[in-house]
């Protein structure tokens, strides 16, 4: 775009005076505007040209804006879309941005945040009429709150590889990630990732935003489980001078900081439902009041959670509140555990060989002998990838020698050892193969079939029985939450407890006579 080449808009909306009303305050933005009062007649601009965005109403004479924004997706236009929804519409807004769009916005629509949502559509600050600059901004760190220990946030930059590119592996699983964070990269719908710990999740959040069009602008990476709750708001919202004792000067905060770029909340679930509240309050209003400030602060930011947690059972336990839960989940992107993806194994080991032989200044690049392999296979790697980074980080510097084997890797599992094939660098280039060698015939055989139960119902009994003491333990005895984890309610929860014989007691679980109490 040049100056001489306004950003091109068509707004769609059945009301005259709203239509009139954003069509002026986007002309005064130095944008060429359009207007439609139909989904048909939004339909017959869009056969003649392109835009560069379109701002619908969600309810229109003879359809809806979803009706719209899908038959975009089908024709595969790159307009971006902006659906203007009723206040408290929530399932409105979320259907809209599952369907592509780029954002919403509720009536009585606000105009400063209508202009800064359709500024940040086209990739601009508020500010200017033209794409934004890749200038960064880093948040001040002159400051008693030393925000990086705490929170180790990191401001955006450029690296040497997008952390897309740094995903490695070609399961069916993976390449499903993949897919989602291309779709989800086009809009400002939240996301939520999940999946244990060590699975990547802060590489696909910034996968997310690298891909996105906020790439250029900062990317703030908070762990919500590392700072004090007391200095929560004052890191989250920053503070003015002289708001506490220590204060002694302005301070911007985490979402100040990514403002026009995205905001990653790691180990969302730690967060104390106090400061859940304000968080959803700042998640509605897109504004931020610092600690000491009268007044609120704008704010663009593309929210990015993550958590290990089953967010499901702590809005259950009322851990977590079950409103701020529906506005991150919009969009959620499950990470499989490294044990559901091991013919990614070799080309993982790979990778982390070479960056390890690269950090620590080695001539050649180390080797995984076939057992060394077999071993990671037969391990179950609760730690997931930064458990397996460790292993092969510590077995390189204690074997001494170039070739990794099963017993440089210090764990419990020593099977196939004496086999002397090595996996080299262009055996990798073949996963999941193991050279000419296929994983089944290094793995230990399958296990035979267990036999038949005798007694089906008993056996049936003794299954369920043990899941619910499992859920149980998990949730330290909480039987509403347990309950949830295994999508049933308290008073079904109670049910299958009473039937099979499961109490909970203050010494803990007690196991009883089975009964069926509908028989008394």
């Amino acid at each position: 775009m040049t100056a001489s080449t306004p950003y091109r808009l068509l707004v769609v909306d059945d009301e005259p005076d709203l239509r009139t009303l954003y069509e002026l305050t986007l002309l005064r933005e130095g944008y060429d505007v359009e207007t439609a009062g139909t989904v048909e007649d939004a339909w017959q601009h869009l056969k003649d040209r392109s835009y560069n965005a379109i701002i619908t109403d969600m309810r229109l004479p003879d359809g809806t804006g979803l009706d719209l924004l899908r038959r975009i997706d089908a024709e595969g236009r790159r307009e971006k879309a902006i659906v203007i929804t009723a206040y408290g519409s929530a399932e409105n807004a979320v259907e809209s941005l599952k369907a592509g769009a780029y954002d919403y916005l509720t009536k009585p629509v606000d105009l400063r945040q209508f202009r800064a949502v359709v500024s940040s559509a086209l990739g601009r600050t508020p500010a200017t009429t033209q794409p934004a600059p890749s200038s960064v901004q880093e948040p001040s760190s002159a400051s008693p709150l030393t925000a990086p220990p705490l929170a180790l946030h990191r401001g955006a930059r450029k690296p040497d590889a997008t952390a897309l590119s740094r995903m490695v592996g070609d399961s069916d699983a993976l390449h499903h990630v993949r897919s989602l964070i291309d779709k989800v990269a086009r809009s400002m719908a939240p996301v939520l990732v999940s999946g244990e710990s060590g699975t990547g999740k802060e590489l696909v959040a910034r996968a997310i935003h690298d891909v996105s069009s906020r790439h250029h602008q900062p990317f703030i990476a908070v762990n919500c489980g590392a700072i004090p709750e007391q200095l929560l708001e004052a890191e989250f919202f920053g503070y003015r001078k002289g708001a506490f004792t220590g204060a002694n000067e302005d301070r911007e905060g985490f979402f100040q900081a990514a403002h026009g770029g995205s905001l990653f909340l790691d180990e969302i679930g730690d967060l104390p439902l106090s400061m859940q509240t304000k968080l959803l309050r700042v998640i509605q209003e897109r504004a931020v009041r610092p600690v000491g400030a009268v007044a609120e602060v704008p704010v663009d930011v593309r929210i990015i959670s993550a958590t290990h947690k089953d967010l499901s059972a702590e809005v259950a336990a009322k851990r977590f509140r079950q409103d701020l839960f529906y506005r991150l989940n919009v969009i959620q992107i499950q990470l499989p555990a490294l044990r559901e993806r091991l013919e990614d194994l070799p080309s993982l080991c790979l990778r982390i060989l070479e960056r390890i032989a690269t950090e620590s200044g080695l001539s050649a690049v180390p080797q995984l002998g076939r057992t060394g392999l077999a071993t990671l296979i037969e391990h179950p790697f609760p730690g997931n990838i930064r458990e397996l980074e460790n292993i092969l980080h510590r077995a390189v510097t204690l074997s001494g020698h170039q070739t990794i084997e099963a017993g440089d890797l210090g764990l419990a599992h020593t099977a196939h050892q004496g086999t002397e094939d090595i996996l080299t660098p262009s055996a990798f280039d073949l996963p999941p193969a193991l050279a000419s060698t296929p994983l089944a015939d290094v793995v230990a055989p399958a296990p035979a079939p267990a036999a038949l139960p005798s007694d089906l119902v008993s056996h049936l009994d003794q299954v369920e029985r043990d899941i619910l003491v499992q859920a149980l333990e998990k949730y330290r005895l909480n039987r509403t939450a347990a309950g949830a984890s295994l999508s049933l309610s308290l008073r079904q929860m109670r049910y299958r407890m009473a039937r099979l014989g499961v109490k909970v007691t203050d010494q803990g679980i007690v196991l009883g006579e089975r009964f069926d109490p509908e028989a008394e």
